[in-house]
């Protein structure tokens, strides 16, 4: 068995797959498959001939690490260069297998395999360990501080769990001990009070005798009542647990309570004592309460009824406190809406900002170009595509996280109006823009007129619908159809589409999700939209030394909403404007100044040089 046998020529034409260039190289080296196994495997590989094989016919590609050790080993045998053959394989659906990391669970393991380098198990145990630890802080969590608080609160449940929420309902959590925290179902009373509180903010009228200030959206309700959850919560989980709650008998929990500035005191200590500071988030909470308790509109303000559902607590409220506020309601309300605008104003003045959203782009929004700097996570995304005829999934799923970047890139929406646009397809007749208004919703429809595929908008489906860059007019834009989209738009709703739906009811959506036996529904939700983008972010945008995949170094993973932040920045290191950074995500002027200002102090004298400088070239 000669270890390097020589060729008997060195010159040749360069295939283009693996297949062919294993059968090219074999017979330049005078090797059979036989041969070339026998050479290159050894016993305690456990690896077939027969897989050999399947990789020389094509029907088969190497995704184990030890597939990927036996190519590196051809290689050397061939006197070929590190890498020659992993080029010409089609690129993997699924991540590799066989890495030496035992300890972590199934799930997480699936996620951290992606990102490791194909030599992992041949390297040392420090450097193994040093490139999980790198993998799972700066790929998989992101590691800014407030994702690791994020992550470590997210272990400590606690909340109260209403009927009323349109939102997906969960398994019922399973009992748990009075020195135990965790997730209970609102007591019926509690419950009730939940509802009517829904129905007086989301019904088409208030009902007879009460008025009301706004109402809220589906959205909005749901949000609302989580917040509320939370509230509860607080005041429910046992003093000894790791949340430090209250302690309170869940069937004493009453909206009634919230009439008390002790009680918001208590739960804004709380708060405080588990972050460490305060934040927006008290106050936004504070603004509830002053719109619940507010004159003529407020709902507490106008149930005084719910007075009766008081119960003493210990340490809390006394009975003294419900017979005074029982006796003259109007009163309490009126004591708690000026308590709560006090502690607006005081916690506004120490409050931090615990979240900066810039933190995960920030490499991109320092570049000159954040546009062209982003893009590249495009082009990565497109030459790693996989083979189609080989992995028919793993492409549609591709060809989707292509056209979720660039549609995003090119219309600056919000993830609610992106992943709820409708498709309308080339044959079929568009839908009507009073019947979008109605379903407050977008569609991405083919205009014959300009030849080109329009996303069009009806301005009630936007957050700032009263804004006034829509004034009341539809947002109509035609996509361009530059860098392979249209040809990707059209690949998708022609085959991949269908494939990622497979056996599940089509959404409607132009986005849709892959419908496995443990999500049979296609259609995105808030959160599973937000984790769509965050781990496109994760596997093309991210630069992995350790890898080599990956666009962006320094870049952390990041949901649908940065590519506003991209945008809006963009136009302004281009151009100063405000105003045409706010044409770019369908907003204000004035919101672009104050969210976006600290990016542009150090380019303004840049463009200003730029435009100065135009006289002397022209010279």
């Amino acid at each position: 068995m000669v270890e390097f046998p020589e060729p008997t020529t060195t010159v040749w034409d360069e295939p283009e797959d693996l297949s062919a260039a294993l059968q090219l190289h074999a017979r330049r080296h005078g090797d059979s498959i036989y041969h070339l196994y026998k050479a290159v495997v050894r016993p305690e590989d456990g690896f077939d001939q027969t897989t050999l094989m399947s990789w020389v016919r094509g029907t088969k590609a190497p995704r184990s690490v030890v597939s990927l050790e036996i190519l590196r080993r051809i290689e050397r045998r061939y006197r070929l260069p590190e890498g020659y053959f992993n080029g010409k394989t089609s690129h993997a659906a699924q991540a590799p297998t066989g890495h030496d990391f035992e300890s972590f669970s199934p799930s997480e393991r699936k996620r951290l395999a992606w990102h490791l380098p194909d030599d992992f198990n041949a390297r040392s145990r420090t450097e193994r360990i040093e490139i999980l630890d790198w993998v799972r802080t700066r790929i998989i969590s992101g590691s800014t501080e407030y994702r690791r608080y994020q992550a470590a609160a997210a272990n400590q449940r606690f909340a109260v769990r209403f009927t009323c929420t349109s939102g997906p309902r969960k398994k019922r959590p399973r009992e748990l001990s009075p020195n135990e925290s965790g997730i209970i179902h609102a007591p019926t009373a509690l419950d009730n009070e939940m509802t009517e509180l829904m129905r007086f903010k989301t019904s088409t009228f208030a009902a007879f005798g009460m008025q009301r200030n706004g109402v809220w959206g589906d959205e909005t309700a749901d949000q609302k009542v989580e917040h509320f959850g939370l509230w509860f919560g607080a005041f429910a989980a046992p003093e000894q647990s790791e949340v430090q709650g209250f302690g309170v008998d869940p069937a004493r929990l009453t909206f009634a309570m919230m009439i008390f500035p002790q009680v918001w005191d208590w739960y804004l200590q709380w708060r405080e004592r588990r972050r460490g500071f305060y934040t927006r988030w008290e106050t936004d909470l504070l603004s509830i309460v002053t719109a619940l308790t507010r004159e003529e509109t407020g709902w507490l303000r106008q149930t005084p009824r719910i007075a009766d559902s008081l119960v003493e607590i210990e340490r809390l409220i006394s009975q003294t406190d419900i017979d005074e506020a029982r006796n003259d309601w109007d009163a309490a309300c009126d004591r708690m809406h000026r308590h709560a605008k006090r502690r607006i104003k005081e916690i506004n003045r120490v409050a931090r900002v615990h979240r900066d959203p810039f933190e995960p782009i920030l490499p991109i929004l320092e570049a000159p170009s954040p546009v062209a700097e982003y893009r590249k996570i495009t082009e990565e995304i497109l030459r790693r595509m996989p083979d189609e005829r080989r992995y028919p999934r793993a492409t549609a799923e591709a060809v989707r996280s292509f056209l979720l970047l660039r549609i995003g890139l090119h219309t600056g929406l919000r993830q609610k109006n992106l992943r709820e646009l409708l498709l309308c397809k080339r044959d079929a007749l568009p839908t009507s823009e009073r019947r979008l208004e109605d379903m407050r919703r977008g569609e991405i429809r083919w205009s014959t007129k300009e030849r080109g595929w329009e996303i069009l908008i009806p301005s009630v489906a936007f957050k700032n619908a009263t804004s006034s860059f829509f004034g009341a007019k539809p947002f109509r834009l035609i996509l361009p159809d530059l860098g392979g989209l249209y040809e990707k738009i059209e690949s998708y709703i022609d085959r991949h589409r269908k494939r990622l739906i497979g056996p599940a009811a089509d959404t409607g959506t132009f986005f849709v999700k892959t419908a496995k036996t443990t999500s049979a529904n296609a259609a995105y939700d808030q959160h599973t939209f937000y984790e769509a983008w965050r781990l496109i972010t994760q596997r093309y945008g991210v630069y992995n030394p350790w890898t080599g995949r990956g666009v962006i170094e320094g870049l952390l993973p990041h949901g649908p909403h940065n590519v506003r932040d991209v945008l809006a920045t963009h136009i302004l290191k281009q151009t100063g404007s405000y105003e045409q950074a706010s044409y770019a995500i369908q907003d204000t002027p004035e919101m672009v100044t104050r969210h976006y200002g600290r990016f542009l102090p150090q380019d303004k004298a840049e463009i200003a040089a730029r435009i100065l400088n135009q006289v002397w070239e022209a010279a």
